[in-house]
């Protein structure tokens, strides 16, 4: 669950109960508390909720990666166009317009050693290592996809790991 940095879809998934997150905590129904409140139901009923609840989750997980993806900075251009609709001080304008400016830069430095990083990595590596990070699959999970021993998923991603490690560090 590390991997996870207690993400909803972690907590429910490897708790033995369902897990509801709130603002002033964790909630979680488990099969004692399910049968005592749905006499009707049976331990069958409890589990298939479970799978539908992990499943909920982990699709929350990949639709809130998939948006963070296309999260971009604002065009400059668009900005101050939208700036001219109300009245700003020059002085306004020229901070606004360096911190903007100072943004986009370090965006950019960024995305540009994310980028080398990950070019590195050969395209298993890659591909295992988003499924690993991003994806929030298990390293067991993803040998079941690829049809391979979990050792070697194991090994992928240490070393895509210390390939991304070495290039952060030189940087």
């Amino acid at each position: 669950m590390k991997h996870y940095k207690n993400s909803d879809y972690a907590i429910n998934k490897f708790s033995e109960g369902i897990v509801y997150r709130f603002a002033d905590g964790i909630v979680e129904v488990t099969l004692v508390d399910f049968l005592a409140e749905n006499p009707d139901k049976t331990k069958e009923d409890f589990l298939a909720l479970k799978e539908l609840s992990d499943g909920i989750y982990h699709e929350q997980v990949k639709d809130e990666n998939a948006q963070t993806k296309k999260n971009v900075l604002l065009d400059l251009g668009v900005v101050e166009k939208s700036l001219q609709c109300h009245e700003q001080s020059p002085e306004q304008m020229l901070i606004y317009d360096i911190e903007a400016q100072e943004d986009i830069e370090l965006h950019s430095e960024r995305m540009s050693t994310v980028n080398l990083a990950m070019d590195k990595l050969t395209e298993i590596q890659r591909k295992r290592y988003l499924m690993y990070h991003i994806e929030g699959l298990t390293i067991r999970q993803i040998a079941d996809i690829e049809g391979v021993g979990h050792s070697k998923i194991q090994k992928s991603i240490e070393g895509a790991q210390k390939k991304i490690k070495k290039v952060l560090t030189s940087t």
